[in-house]
């Protein structure tokens, strides 16, 4: 019976982590691998963890308490989680669980030294190590001494550091199981880190060495500067020798000591090149059979390697599977372009691939599209690098770092492709035959191009109905070819063409002749047909219907759930508030956070959503604020333009000048407007699709099929049309999927990304800012002071006149809080991404592609948002 308790690492493999932990799986795969060597030992099994665990009952009431706690509450987390310890290390191990111990000792040697390492189930996974949450202990001298640290061991799965860890993951405690590796203590000359792929850059072709004296422990613990080494092909690249002035040893009766290191090896690298080559290939060979990047700590011992352990490199962003063809590939990120760079739910993923008019290309639940091409041919590549350069310096900046390694993106002569850029992924960008010609400038053409739209949504909208099982599916692949004629539509695209080349004539023309940055932010205030715009002001209007009536807005105050609006009539004014917002969602309820995602919950669907913005309005303004901003708006563009083209006329050959920018700014402020119509048009036809798709999973539910509705996000739309079919659905797959989703929160997707994983960083060049001042990209005119207001869930915004917005990103979905502020900040945007559009709409000085913003400006902070030339200070 003792025998569930303990195995021999050689009879493990990694399919076994439910018996023996992460690091007792990957001990015991690391010995089956030819070459590999893995000090002797056995693992303590969770069968024996259960068992304690079952000696104290009350442990039980304990978990349910923690469970319970948020993970921000570290005091609560520390008392109880040390409660928790103190009583597992008090249980006295059964004998007969002991004898099973004492007889795997006597088997490695009664007298040796040991390592006793803690190995959770939820430890050395591929979505989250949980390096460094549980204790491990060296130099374990004598059975009685070994069962201690057993029970240290098993108590160590409830450190405040692992409890937190798992609920930002989460992950249920109860879930955990702890089993313990004992092996025989090893006593090298150095030991070190290997990672096999580059831990800062996601270079999957670098390795990455470091290496000290004596114990790994000194190197861990942060005791020692270590060498390092990055090997690329099997040969060292970099080489950095650390003065080693401290090194960590083991005693003789247990336990280690920090000790110093002989002066005359202090300079001396604690490995050779042709040792650190060989290290190198070893962890190619782990590498190769976990199938993933590792991270791998190594020994020394008598100019021999010993692997101690190996796990997953969990902080990789993922390469495309598109980039597993042996080519050199370059990657840009849609989400950044299309401002959501959160990961993105497989259904999700998939129609947003199936409507897109260029190949999409998924990693990390991100969407990419392959540039190599554009930058291959010496035609298109400065074309490209111009349209990128103009949404987003950041990205041109890294894609000119890959250009400048002439080995890696090879010229193709021969090639005359037109530029398809990034843009390509959404909607309204130039088709791949050429760019399209230009167009009058006839509001009539934005007036038909709107009324296309409209009845290309009624069209679905009735069509859709009474398509139900695989002929909904047969339905919507058809409905996903008109979404995509739609999006080519030429028309449509000229028009939105003409409006951003008339923003950049505008801008580099009057910089040129008057001296004076980003004109056409003014000259383009309060442009008409913008639905972006319009809905933010939009939602002014329902406050004004609102706040008259005290008792409507007290009620809404305390809203807790979605079906608020059947209890409005109940009150004073409650039936107008309630007409007000249902018109509002009418038009706008399609739209939502994330919104290229068809996953995510549409204001139709969670009203609740607005109610804080409502409020925000109801507060900060007075009656008629919509119209009163608007007609501002459109006088300060009046005003702009005589100011401009007065000006203009001063000059040498003012009249020539003059007339040019008056045909521009008609242009300009004729078809600005509908670059945010496609999305809307997109959103809608989403919101149509999800409809569809739900009542289906429904059926799918009432059907026993499936467990909740929600389940068929965590397909394809081609897996969700198989189960349609079959009538059955692979329950560990939608387990599986989201599993990894919630792991994908923890990537941070990478404006640029290679085939050997390379995450690109660009960077802002410019010595025109003050120090300190934090550098992005200018998108809206003006200065504005005042107090920084960092909002990452726009649920959670809680808004004050004055205040300046500092976001992530802002999708369309935004919009309603630009009205309530007086400057925007984001980390994510471009010159024509949707927030830049419409701080320019609303005159918010705007500064967006900020790195690290969220992180470097405090929820408080006074700050300085300089949106003509780009950066932003903080004040205090």
């Amino acid at each position: 019976m003792t025998e569930q308790y303990v195995w021999d690492l050689h009879r493990l493999d990694e399919t076994q982590i439910a018996v023996v932990g992460g690091k007792g799986a990957h001990l015991g795969g690391l010995s089956r691998i030819e070459g590999v060597r893995v000090p002797a030992g056995f693992c303590v099994t969770t069968d024996a963890f259960r068992r304690i665990l079952a000696e104290a009952p009350s442990i039980g009431d304990r978990l349910d308490e923690l469970s319970r706690l948020s993970p921000d509450d570290r005091p609560a987390i520390r008392a109880l989680s040390a409660t928790i310890r103190r009583t597992i290390e008090g249980i006295v191990v059964p004998d007969d669980l002991a004898a099973a111990i004492l007889r795997a000792l006597a088997g490695l040697g009664e007298r040796a030294a040991y390592a006793v390492r803690s190995s959770a189930t939820a430890e050395d996974l591929p979505t989250a190590s949980f390096a460094g949450q549980q204790d491990t202990y060296l130099n374990v001298v004598g059975p009685t001494s070994v069962l201690q640290h057993v029970s240290r061991c098993w108590a160590s799965l409830f450190t405040e550091r692992a409890v937190t860890y798992r609920q930002r993951n989460g992950i249920d405690h109860r879930a955990v199981h702890m089993a313990v590796v004992v092996q025989q203590m090893v006593f090298p000359d150095a030991a070190g880190v290997l990672f096999t792929a580059d831990p800062v850059t996601g270079n999957r072709k670098v390795a990455t060495v470091d290496a000290s004296f004596g114990l790994g422990e000194a190197l861990v613990a942060g005791l020692v500067n270590p060498d390092v080494f990055r090997v690329r092909d099997g040969g060292i690249v970099v080489r950095t020798v650390a003065a080693k002035q401290r090194a960590v040893h083991p005693l003789p009766d247990g336990g280690t000591r920090e000790v110093a290191v002989d002066p005359q090896r202090q300079e001396q690298p604690a490995l050779t090149d042709a040792q650190v080559v060989r290290l190198v290939q070893l962890g190619r060979r782990i590498e190769a059979h976990f199938g993933r990047p590792q991270d791998i700590e190594w020994c020394l011992v008598d100019g021999d390697f010993q692997i101690v352990q190996s796990r997953p490199v969990t902080t990789l962003f993922p390469i495309p599977a598109a980039a597993r063809d042996g080519e050199n590939h370059v990657y840009l990120s849609v989400g950044h372009q299309q401002m959501m760079t959160d990961p993105m739910k497989p259904l999700g993923i998939s129609v947003w691939q199936l409507t897109a008019m260029a190949p999409m290309h998924e990693a990390g639940g991100r969407l990419f599209v392959d540039a190599t091409r554009n930058l291959a041919s010496p035609a298109s590549r400065a074309g490209f690098l111009e349209m990128v350069g103009r949404s987003d310096p950041l990205t041109r900046d890294a894609l000119e770092t890959v250009l400048d390694r002439d080995d890696f993106v090879l010229s193709l002569l021969d090639r005359d492709d037109f530029v398809r850029s990034l843009a390509d992924a959404g909607p309204g960008r130039p088709p791949a035959g050429g760019p399209p010609a230009p167009i009058e400038t006839d509001p009539a053409i934005v007036a038909e191009l709107i009324a296309r739209s409209q009845a290309s949504v009624a069209a679905l909208r009735r069509d859709i109905r009474t398509k139900t099982g695989p002929e909904l599916f047969d339905f919507l692949l058809k409905a996903f070819q008109e979404h995509k004629r739609l999006l080519g539509d030429p028309l449509s695209m000229q028009a939105i063409m003409a409006g951003m080349a008339a923003t950049w004539w505008l801008n580099d023309q009057l910089q040129e002749w008057l001296g004076e940055k980003n004109a056409a932010d003014t000259l383009t205030l309060s442009a008409p047909d913008n639905v972006t715009s319009e809905m933010g002001l939009a939602l002014l209007d329902v406050a004004d219907v609102i706040r008259p009536h005290p008792e409507v807005v007290a009620f809404l105050h305390g809203v807790e759930d979605e079906a608020f609006l059947d209890e409005l009539p109940k009150l004073p004014g409650g039936t107008e508030a309630r007409a007000a917002i249902a018109a509002y969602l009418d038009r706008y309820g399609m739209r939502c956070v994330g919104e290229i995602d068809i996953t995510r919950p549409r204001w139709s669907e969670r009203p609740r959503t607005l109610v804080p913005l409502i409020l925000d309005n109801v507060r900060n303004f007075a009656p008629g604020a919509a119209a009163q901003r608007f007609a501002q708006g459109r006088q300060k563009a009046q005003e702009k333009e005589q100011d401009v083209l007065s000006r203009l006329r001063a000059l040498p050959d003012g009249e020539r000048k003059a007339a040019e920018t008056k045909r521009m700014i008609d242009r300009v402020r004729t078809f600005i407007g509908y670059r945010e119509y496609p999305k809307y048009g997109i959103v809608s036809r989403y919101f149509v699709y999800k409809q569809a798709l739900l009542h289906e999973a429904d059926r799918l539910v009432r059907a026993d099929v499936l467990a909740e509705r929600e389940d068929i996000f965590y397909l394809t739309f081609q897996e969700l049309h198989d189960v349609v079919r079959a009538h059955s659905v692979d329950d560990r797959l939608i387990q599986q999927r989201r599993e990894a989703f919630r792991s994908y929160h923890a990537l941070t997707p990478p404006r640029v990304l290679t085939s050997d994983g390379e995450a690109v960083t660009g960077a802002y060049r410019r010595d025109d800012v003050p120090a300190g001042a934090l550098v992005g990209l200018p998108v809206s005119v003006g200065t504005v002071e005042g107090r920084a207001r960092v909002v990452l869930d726009l649920t959670e915004a809680e808004i004050e006149a004055g205040d300046i917005l500092v976001t992530a990103y802002t999708d369309p979905s935004w919009s309603p809080l630009f009205v309530a502020v007086a400057g925007l900040v984001t980390e994510v945007g471009g010159l024509m991404t949707h927030g830049a559009v419409i701080a320019r709409e609303y005159g918010l000085p705007a500064v967006v592609g900020v790195p690290d913003a969220t992180r470097l400006i405090r929820d408080g902070q006074r700050i300085r948002v300089h949106g003509t030339d780009g950066y932003v200070e903080i004040l205090s």
